[in-house]
């Protein structure tokens, strides 16, 4: 009788939750994973700041930790250290290349916005101009992002990620931005909040940020895979 209670009580639904409830997206989503998962997530922070600390290690530590991050979205099971440090050595020589061209790129695409942002408070024909390289470095950024977390996902040549990065902000671009701005009002509030705020960075700052791109850009990279795959016959 005891061992039949047991069993009961470890395999009986959980009240409130019905077996045919609709999944939940969007931020019901992004909010119920948040609750699921905080503590990893600041156990994930810690992981970043530790592995961070020769500098050098930090484009592979993004990586690592947005590696970590698509699993918390996919809702897979996650062995934190063991996880992290495989993802760690993984992607070590691509997230190099990526820390290289994407600071290359985007300082070029800052020159440029501070550029003709000066020349645009003194002559407005360079408004145009202006706004192109605005828009452009915004587009750089979110391909940078999906850049991330499409290498997270699947093994794919450097071109190939590149190509179905701009895919998938093409397919679907709102949800990055969200994210970002999230990311934003997120460190926003750090520097407003301060001294209060002073252990938000050593606490969830850079894991939670990192989630919130890769569940903004995650339905997207994965349509744009689809795509892909779907065009090469795969």
């Amino acid at each position: 009788m005891a061992v039949q209670w047991l069993q009961n009580y470890w395999t009986k639904e959980g009240a409130g939750i019905p077996k045919d409830a609709p999944k939940r997206t969007g931020l019901a989503l992004f909010a119920e994973i948040l609750g699921r998962e905080w503590w990893e997530m600041v156990k994930l922070n810690i992981l970043f700041l530790l592995t961070s600390l020769l500098v050098v290690t930090i484009p592979a530590a993004i990586f690592a930790m947005a590696s970590v991050s698509r699993a918390f979205v996919e809702d897979r099971n996650v062995y934190l250290l063991r996880d992290y440090l495989d993802a760690l050595r993984a992607y070590w020589l691509r997230a190099s290349v990526w820390a290289i061209v994407t600071s290359a790129v985007l300082g070029l695409c800052a020159y440029a916005v501070r550029t003709y942002a000066s020349y645009a408070a003194t002559d407005l024909a360079y408004a145009a101009p202006l706004t192109v390289s605005l828009s452009v470095t915004l587009f750089v950024a979110m391909m940078t992002c999906q850049f991330i977390v499409i290498s997270v996902i699947e093994s794919r040549s450097v071109l190939s990620t590149i190509r179905l990065s701009a895919l998938a902000i093409l397919l679907t671009p709102l949800p990055l931005v969200g994210a970002l701005l999230f990311v934003g009002a997120l460190w926003l509030a750090h520097i407003l909040l301060y001294p209060v705020s002073v252990f938000m960075p050593a606490a969830i700052n850079f894991s939670l940020g990192m989630f919130a791109i890769v569940f903004g850009a995650h339905g997207a990279a994965m349509h744009a895979l689809a795509l892909s795959k779907d065009r090469n016959g795969s």
